[in-house]
């Protein structure tokens, strides 16, 4: 990891993971995960009880998600480290999203603030 930086990509391999899309019944999201399916070929996913994916990509939330328009979910390879820099921007950490992997370490976290009607989380998983 890069020491004498201020850029986050630089310093945490920032990148988008996925979009989150915001639905209301799980056979909306199913609809909208097999519209991205036909369009780019992305195999529809149930990683979850409240979203289907669209490959990697894409996460239709099935039950109105986080967010006015649903989410962004950013990769960072040292969560700790990135809250800690993003906080000194003033960006805080909503404590009570907080999920964990077995381990006890973070898997992923929102920040309080959304950005233009996105909720916007921090994620280890790829």
């Amino acid at each position: 990891m890069a020491q004498n930086t201020d850029d986050p990509v630089e310093l945490f391999d920032l990148h988008i993971s996925h979009v989150g899309i915001n639905t209301n019944s799980p056979e909306e999201a199913e609809a909208v995960a097999k519209e991205f399916e036909d369009l780019m070929g992305l195999m529809r996913m149930h990683t979850a009880p409240v979203s289907t994916f669209a490959g990697t990509l894409i996460e239709v939330m099935n039950n109105g998600g986080r967010g006015e328009k649903g989410h962004i979910g950013f990769y960072v390879n040292d969560i700790p480290a990135a809250e800690k820099w993003f906080a000194k921007r003033g960006f805080e950490i909503d404590e009570s999203t907080r999920n964990l992997n077995p381990d006890g370490t973070t898997r992923l976290v929102y920040f309080k603030k959304h950005i233009a009607g996105f909720a916007i989380h921090l994620t280890c998983d790829k």
